[in-house]
């Protein structure tokens, strides 16, 4: 029995008897704090501690190792309200995670991770290297996750794009030195190799031949070590946890053949293969790098995206200016932003007007005019004038930050056809290796000389990366092309269901039409009531609605008009106490007596006060410009359209005669649109396209919905697809990409399983080398990302 404390070394005293079991080894402690410490360490697998520290613990020391201390620093809530977002009881939060290698990682985390009590959701992206998690907070904190992930070689911390920019930069670098180390070692080694094969050493004594192969293994020992080291990695780590990784037959292999070299080299009988691993190593290092390269450009425009938030702003608090950090405004807070300036919070102008550039948002270069009480948005830039902005939403809460969100999620998404490429992926490894032991047995009986080499030549070629990056490379590119268009995906379905959708339902208002209404005619019903009352009672009440209708009203609204009591009743009208008077606003389908109907079947809104009909609004709407186009094109590709609406019989006709639609169905609820949608649905796949607002339950029933991003909450939004740039022309270019993106996900699989479906018997009957081996999977693995990065190139 041990006398000193095995935490920080003191002699135990007399009488006291504490252990804590690490490393199936029961260690003596010298108290309840030294008992509490080591048993924190030995739950959080950091037992390494231990083994590699120089020196014990301090007696003093409370604290748990440097790592453990770093992450359960992140549980603080005022550290997580920086990149964590709150929703009732869940946190969600995006991370970095550094070791993803391939789509296997990817899988791997997910699987470990789904064990967890707590976990609501987890979804990983092995294209951007981050993963979406969101959780329980009461039952699990965000750093037993991080420590989960750890457990099983990778390392997670919270997305920061400055921190990304700084990893991906050092992992370039490392990337780089090894190919370096690893490409100088190689030519060495080949040129010691050739001069063997073609004679030029013939010459030489026997002793002086057996030099130069032990140069030629000296030579190899760094690019196996050191260059091969990320494939023993992921090997490792998929074993852990009893899974196979396209690493491990690659990392059988390279192991192989050095072994065998080495022992023919210190028995100096047989041949050695040093060039061979070398140039394998080297090959497979260049492979790994350019798939780096390919994954950076496609994770750059989220990262970018979180670049243009400025670090701090100008903050009025009594009339005085005073720096303080951007992500710590909070709603209410009032901003200056100067000309030049980027907007550091979402909110609304209270003081000036100017032009905003909001390219990051609509793809859209040219500036917008914007004025007291219009929305602005984080990370816009301000054009020629001074503005004060009243903040709405900071931080994690910013229309910016749910665009980082739902894109990282729409990218994580794995269609059916990925899911079952993971599974099978799985099984073709435990296939190769299989495989492999065959060849090697069969080869051993008919030619020996050969066997080994045949052998590795099929653990190399038949490795099935390309069938995992067949679909991560390709909805990446996907998504990140329609970003720059500004279309936003937010389900992970569209890619799969838009190729399909053969009929695409319009609403009307501020959809096909602009939504900028004007008031055309006023009929005044109750001559009792002046013009200038009429318009502010309903002013008053329209203020409280965001329906585009409303916006029409506020030109006329006068604040000595006070309401209480707003009830609005979605797509219908709004009601409400205004100077102790019941006034109800909307459709006149709700307000009017049957008989009524006729007289004023053409006007807008109806206004009522104390049960009586007061007014009747008749108003004007435009027809977008890009409608006509786009329909035109819709019917060109033998896709239906129809219209639902809330509006008249007068207005939807006048509409469908100027856009010649298939179908009109008008003066329908909500609730009706939902049920006709579900009607179209038995025939056809339908799209539903709206402004998002009240359009939830009709978003709800379609196969696909899509929104105008007219400054809408998109969270809230219950659309799958978000056209940022208001623009219903991006649906041809939705449309476009998607199909092309399902095509080239297609010709990925056709080429992956293609090369490995032609490969495999040629290598095992002996007619492929190592050499060719290692080109012919590297090369499949870049024709892959090379289809996906086609997309990019989609022309509006």
């Amino acid at each position: 029995m041990s006398h000193s404390c095995f935490h920080c070394g003191e002699v135990i005293p007399k009488g006291i008897s504490l252990f804590v079991q690490i490393d199936t080894i029961e260690q003596a402690m010298c108290c309840v704090g030294c008992e509490a410490v080591a048993q924190t360490i030995v739950d959080n697998n950091l037992t390494d501690y231990y083994r590699f520290r120089t020196e014990v613990a301090p007696k003093s020391e409370t604290l748990i190792p440097e790592q453990l201390k770093r992450t359960i620093l992140l549980d603080d809530e005022s550290l997580q309200d920086e990149f964590a977002l709150h929703t009732g009881e869940y946190k969600e939060t995006i991370l970095t995670v550094e070791g993803i290698s391939c789509a296997a990682c990817a899988w791997l985390i997910e699987m470990q991770l789904t064990k967890l009590p707590g976990i609501f959701s987890i979804t990983v992206n092995a294209t951007t290297q981050r993963a979406t998690v969101k959780w329980h907070d009461a039952t699990l904190k965000l750093s037993e996750i991080l420590i989960a992930i750890d457990k099983i070689g990778y390392k997670a911390q919270p997305f920061k794009a400055s921190d990304i920019e700084e990893a991906n930069q050092k992992q370039s670098k490392t990337f780089i030195k090894r190919l370096g180390i690893s490409g100088i070692l190689m030519m060495q080694v080949m040129m010691i190799a050739v001069g063997l094969y073609f004679g030029a050493f013939s010459d030489m004594s026997s002793h002086n031949l057996i030099y130069l192969r032990y140069i030629s293994l000296f030579l190899t020992i760094p690019i196996i070590t050191y260059g091969a080291l990320p494939f023993y990695l992921g090997a490792i780590n998929a074993l852990k946890v009893r899974r196979l990784s396209m690493d491990v037959p690659v990392s059988i292999a390279i192991i192989l053949a050095f072994s065998a070299s080495t022992w023919a080299t210190i028995n100096q009988s047989g041949e050695v293969y040093f060039e061979s691993v070398s140039m394998f190593t080297f090959l497979l290092l260049i492979g790994k790098f350019l798939e780096f390269r390919a994954r950076n450009r496609a994770a750059e425009v989220s990262a970018n995206l979180l670049k243009l938030m400025p670090m701090t702003a100008i903050r009025l608090k009594n009339n005085k200016e005073e720096f303080v950090v951007a992500r710590k405004l909070e709603p209410q807070d009032q901003v200056i932003i100067k000309p030049g300036e980027t907007i550091p919070a979402d909110g609304v102008i209270i003081t000036g007007a100017s032009q905003l550039n909001e390219a990051m948002l609509s793809g859209e270069q040219l500036p917008i005019n914007k004025t007291i009480g219009e929305n602005v948005f984080a990370g816009t830039i301000n054009g020629d004038s001074n503005l004060i902005v009243e903040v709405k939403h900071a931080g994690q809460h910013s229309f910016l930050s749910q665009l980082i969100r739902i894109s990282e999620a729409s990218q994580a998404h794995k269609p059916k056809l990925a899911k079952l490429s993971d599974k099978i992926a799985q099984y073709f490894v435990a296939i190769i290796l299989l495989t492999a032991i065959a060849t090697a047995w069969y080869w051993q009986q008919h030619l020996p000389s050969e066997a080994f080499w045949i052998t590795l030549s099929v653990l190399v070629a038949t490795c099935p990366c390309a069938l995992s990056l067949a679909t991560p490379t390709a909805l990446t590119c996907a998504t990140t092309r329609l970003n720059r268009s500004g279309v936003m995906i937010k389900s992970g379905h569209v890619m799969e269901t838009i190729p399909a959708v053969d009929l695409i339902a319009f609403d009307k208002t501020g959809t096909l039409t602009s939504g900028d209404f004007s008031i055309n005619q006023l009929s005044i019903i109750d001559k009792s009531y002046s013009k200038e009352a009429i318009y502010g009672y309903a002013s008053a009440l329209e203020a409280h609605s965001e329906h585009p209708i409303a916006k029409a009203f506020s030109v006329y609204r006068d604040f000595s008009y006070k309401t209480e009591a707003i009830e609005i009743l979605s797509g219908v009208g709004v009601s409400g106490l205004i100077n102790n008077k019941k006034v109800s606003i909307g459709k006149p389908q709700w307000l009017l007596i049957e008989e009524q109907l006729d007289i004023y079947k053409n006007a807008q809104c109806i206004m009522t006060i104390d049960g009586k009909t007061v007014a009747a609004f008749y108003l004007k709407d435009k027809v977008r410009k890009e409608s006509h186009d786009l329909i035109a094109q819709l019917h060109h590709q033998n896709i239906r359209t129809c219209m639902v609406s809330g509006d008249n019989q007068l207005g939807c006709n006048q509409v469908q005669s100027s856009l010649n639609l298939g179908q009109v169905y008008s003066q329908l609820s909500a609730t009706d649109k939902m049920e006709k949608i579900k009607e179209l649905q038995k025939e056809c796949n339908v799209a539903m396209v709206g402004d998002g607002i009240n359009d939830t339950p009709v978003f709800g029933a379609a196969h696909v919905s899509i929104a105008m991003g007219g400054g809408t909450d998109i969270a809230k939004s219950g659309a799958d697809v978000i056209l940022l740039n208001n623009n219903l022309a991006s649906i041809l270019i939705l449309k476009k990409t998607a199909t092309k993106t399902k095509r080239i996900i297609w010709q990925n699989y056709g080429w992956a399983f293609g090369y490995n479906a032609i490969v495999l018997p040629l290598a095992v009957s002996g007619h492929i080398t190592p050499y060719m081996a290692v080109i012919g999977m590297s090369l499949s693995s870049i024709l892959v990302i090379s289809n996906s990065l086609r997309l990019l190139k989609i022309k509006n």
